[in-house]
């Protein structure tokens, strides 16, 4: 391997990851990578032959024992020749230590098990237009009862906002019942990022749901989306669709929430896509009845 380094990507480097993550199909979001970059400067590595850009990974660390691997991606053309295997390497040790989280395609389960990971479940991504979605562009603090029909549970009482309007603090707190360590740098970008939107459903002055939806390549993508029932879920999922062009959305579903896959089932949204989410060591002890969809297949 004669020529092949690896090195902390640039940020011209992160715009390159997405547009190859774009060509796999997975259509990343049109500024994730600002918001990847800020949780963690120093995690996303490429690997370059003869310093021509050659294949990427991200391996991120949250807080003092958790980490993820994600943009794992060898171009076509360099595959099967050593250089992905070199980069994996070097992001397994970047987060030695630590319990470390990925979402896999499916078929490179029996690889990852080699690696030392484990299964927890599928996350599936289901796209089209939610059944019921209103048109045109929403707005925050009307009342979601009327629109919480759909599964499970009840939203009376609920009421949809704009989540830059709630202390940042109640939300941070929120998202750590889904997320193994608090990633509040990530989080604040991630929300508040210009071109997105986030809503929250309010309940009692408690946060009872969580939704970001943001533009990318295809259908806007919707994570992550938290909820008490299917109910709030189902109203955020409708609120958050008027922001997408024709109200087409995909979001990725946990399969260890059957609430989850059967709202979307409900909403009309179809598979599209699977990977396999999987830990080196037992999975987290996370909200999962609550978790409706994940935030991101890169970074957790």
């Amino acid at each position: 391997m004669t020529g092949f380094e690896i090195a902390g990507a640039s940020a011209a480097d992160m715009e390159l990851m997405r547009g190859w993550a774009d060509e796999e199909g997975w259509n990343p979001g049109e500024s994730d990578r600002f918001a990847f970059a800020v949780a963690d400067p120093e995690g996303f590595l490429v690997g370059r032959l003869d310093g021509e850009p050659v294949a990427c990974i991200s391996a991120v660390r949250y807080g003092a024992g958790f980490g993820f691997i994600g943009f794992y991606i060898a171009r076509p053309s360099f595959r099967g020749q050593g250089y992905g295997f070199r980069l994996w390497d070097a992001g397994i040790a970047r987060l030695d230590g630590r319990l470390v989280g990925l979402d896999g395609v499916v078929a490179q389960q029996d690889n990852y098990r080699k690696s030392g990971f484990r299964h927890a479940w599928n996350n599936v991504r289901h796209e089209g237009v939610p059944e019921g979605a209103g048109g045109g562009e929403g707005g925050a603090g009307s009342e979601a009862g009327s629109e919480t029909g759909t599964g499970a549970g009840s939203g009376a009482g609920i009421t949809i906002v704009d989540a830059a309007s709630l202390p940042f603090g109640l939300l941070a707190a929120y998202d750590r019942r889904f997320f193994p360590e608090p990633r509040p740098a990530f989080l604040s970008a991630w929300t508040g990022l210009p071109g997105r939107t986030a809503l929250a459903a309010v309940r009692d002055g408690r946060i009872e749901g969580l939704g970001v939806i943001r533009p990318c390549s295809a259908a806007h993508r919707i994570g992550p989306l938290y909820a008490a029932d299917p109910a709030v879920a189902a109203a955020l999922l409708r609120r958050l669709a008027e922001h997408a062009p024709g109200g087409l959305v995909s979001l990725d579903v946990p399969d260890a929430n059957p609430r989850a896959t059967a709202l979307v089932a409900d909403l009309g949204l179809v598979p599209v896509f699977e990977t396999a989410r999987m830990y080196t060591g037992p999975a987290p002890d996370l909200a999962l009845t609550e978790l409706f969809g994940v935030t991101s297949l890169e970074l957790g």
